[in-house]
């Protein structure tokens, strides 16, 4: 049986703008993070990211291309409408667009979308107490996150309403049933996020797991915490990001192109 091999596309840093060209090596790096930490699901998790400066459209990855692979000139741009604007021996996927369309149409202020499929976060989707405030990264989600009921593969368009009825003002969001999605100011943001929900759902499966009465944060108290990271702002997801990012370099370069 022959494996076909995943050619690198020709660098298009010189037909598309410098705004543009940052943001997708930005992405890209998202990708090559995600699975360095361990976040991918074969090829059926996704990032996104808006194009800067342009109103319809935003980039995702090319379905089958698997994370370790993306670089700033493979991923594709794709408007609203669900058309292919980049050049690409690969679709995206449909249930990405799906639910990257409908999280960036409905919430101006979200830059970039990030969903996975880690055992954390499918476990944590189908335990009914939902996310518990019991450690201090857990309470920046306390009364901050949505909860969105599975319908199946996302493949009907109009879940993109439901999906941002749930998610309300949130910038987290856990679909039951299914996995973990975060909406990010920046694309670092959104990394950041990530970071903290993925590892917050891996402390209280672990937590539970031992049988063990859980000790939560009172209410006030989780709400304070809350605040005090909110105060933080999204520079503290840049600092984070671009240590994330000069790993990723270190360990291959390619992204870039």
């Amino acid at each position: 049986m022959s494996i076909q091999a995943v050619q690198s596309p020709k660098s298009i840093r010189d037909s598309v703008s410098e705004a543009e060209w940052e943001a997708r090596v930005l992405l890209a790096a998202a990708y090559r993070i995600t699975a360095m930490q361990g976040w991918t699901y074969l090829g059926a998790s996704h990032i996104s990211a808006r194009v800067p400066g342009e109103d319809n459209t935003f980039l995702l990855n090319p379905h089958g291309v698997f994370f370790e692979e993306v670089t700033a000139s493979s991923l594709i741009k794709v408007d609203f409408e669900g058309n292919q604007l980049t050049e690409s021996d690969f679709k995206v996927n449909p249930a990405g667009f799906t639910i990257h369309s409908g999280v960036l149409a409905g919430r101006p202020d979200v830059n970039s979308v990030m969903h996975t499929h880690t055992r954390a976060g499918m476990a944590i989707s189908a335990i009914d107490c939902r996310l518990l405030t019991i450690d201090q990264q857990s309470c920046r989600f306390h009364n901050r996150i949505g909860y969105h009921p599975f319908e199946g593969i996302a493949h009907d368009l109009s879940e993109g309403e439901r999906l941002i009825r749930d998610l309300g003002p949130h910038h987290v969001m856990i679909l039951q049933n299914h996995g973990l999605l975060t909406a990010g100011l920046t694309i670092q943001h959104t990394v950041q996020l990530m970071f903290y929900l993925e590892t917050c759902s891996q402390v209280q499966i672990d937590a539970m797991s031992t049988g063990a009465k859980l000790l939560e944060v009172p209410e006030d108290v989780a709400e304070h915490t809350a605040k005090q990271f909110e105060a933080y702002g999204p520079g503290h997801s840049a600092r984070d990001f671009a240590g994330l990012m000069r790993r990723a370099e270190r360990a291959d370069p390619s992204f870039k192109d």
